[in-house]
């Protein structure tokens, strides 16, 4: 029988994805963790107004703790969690990170595993790997076990490099109950739609693979969602921008338009193997999916027959003009076969546990 564990996790949100492009990763892993038998409770600060744009009123696999962002508040919740067998502190929370990374050492116990689990691997290497002085650098060695979004090969050798004792790859994936296909939304009809936040160094990248693409095809129609992009569209006549997509309508986003672009961020893209969660949600609605090529998208979907990789403005735009819908729904129910085959987050949660009992102890009690 599987030994059920009491986990705390510190992440960003687990009930806002509102500027907050892991929430349906911690979601997709938590819950499949739960079903697994374990109890999870998820510590998240009351910032960046995500608590006034909830996807999630109630969570039935984790019980979900709202603290103020300030370091009583913080502290107060690392005491309760001593009380867990696997502590977890999620890069990028967005409030006293560097305390919180410091201070959840402190929970370390020979019946108690702390981990830091990187939900923007590439983007932490690269900032800790060019600041010797980077606060977080020095910790990486005290962690019992470093979890990351992907990252591949690449990512573990640079976190070994750097002292960490075991480094373990978790990438993203689809849960079948959350995205699935659904009857299409005019509101969401386009020739190709691209959904992600606007980052600095994603921000580039959009430019090429998006709004260049709309200038060479000024017939097309173009579809653009997430925060931050308010005025960056205005010169692109065929270019209509919805602003934030709620997690209830990512299924009508991704299945509506004839196809759905993925834009890697630049650190993810020059590391490889960091397929973005939209990546499966969008496979897993059954969506033709066209990505900027980076090393080991094979490992998750192959292109031409699953995917359309692109690797110039000039490829998206002829891309679209030799994409018909007929081609376009086989590529996506490929997609959806292939992620569903291999890439769920019941897998991925299998996984974690493996990792956990490795690191803590027989899986057996």
């Amino acid at each position: 029988m599987t030994r059920q564990l009491q986990i705390a996790f510190f992440g960003s949100s687990l009930v806002s994805a509102y500027w907050n492009g892991a929430a349906t990763y911690y979601r997709g892993i938590i819950e499949a963790l739960h079903a697994l038998g374990h109890r999870i409770t998820f510590y998240e600060p009351d910032a960046f107004d995500r608590q006034k744009h909830r996807d999630l009123d109630a969570v039935p696999y984790a019980r979900s703790v709202v603290y103020s962002p300030d370091i009583e508040s913080m502290r107060w919740c690392l005491e309760e969690a001593r009380s867990a067998d696997v502590v977890v502190k999620c890069s990028g929370v967005g409030v006293l990170d560097d305390v919180l990374e410091d201070a959840v050492l402190e929970l370390k116990h020979p019946g108690r595993q702390v981990i830091f689990w990187d939900v923007d691997a590439p983007a932490t290497l690269e900032r800790v790997q060019t600041n010797p002085a980077d606060p977080f650098r020095r910790l990486i060695r005290e962690y019992d076990l470093i979890l990351t979004y992907g990252g591949g090969e690449p990512v573990v050798h640079a976190y070994g490099t750097l002292g960490a004792k075991r480094c373990v790859p978790i990438y993203n994936a689809l849960s079948p109950s959350t995205h699935h296909p659904v009857e299409k939304n005019e509101r969401f009809a386009a020739d190709l739609a691209f959904c992600g936040n606007r980052m600095p160094d994603r921000e580039a990248r959009v430019a090429e693979f998006f709004l260049k693409p709309a200038s060479l095809r000024p017939h097309r129609r173009f579809l653009l969602g997430g925060n931050g992009w308010n005025g960056t569209v205005l010169k692109y006549t065929n270019v209509r921008y919805l602003g934030h997509i709620y997690t209830a309508d990512h299924n009508a986003f991704n299945v509506t338009p004839l196809a759905v672009l993925n834009i890697c961020r630049d650190s993810m893209a020059r590391f490889g193997f960091s397929p973005p969660t939209r990546i499966f949600e969008a496979a897993g609605a059954g969506a033709c999916v066209v990505t900027d090529r980076w090393t080991g998208l094979e490992q998750f979907l192959h292109p031409a027959s699953e995917c359309l990789a692109v690797d110039s403005r000039e490829a998206v735009a002829q891309t679209l003009d030799a994409l018909t819908p007929d081609q376009a729904r086989g590529i996506g129910a490929a997609a959806r076969q292939r992620v569903l085959t291999e890439h769920t987050y019941a897998q991925r949660a299998t996984q974690v546990q493996e990792c956990l009992f490795e690191e803590g102890g027989s899986p057996n009690g």
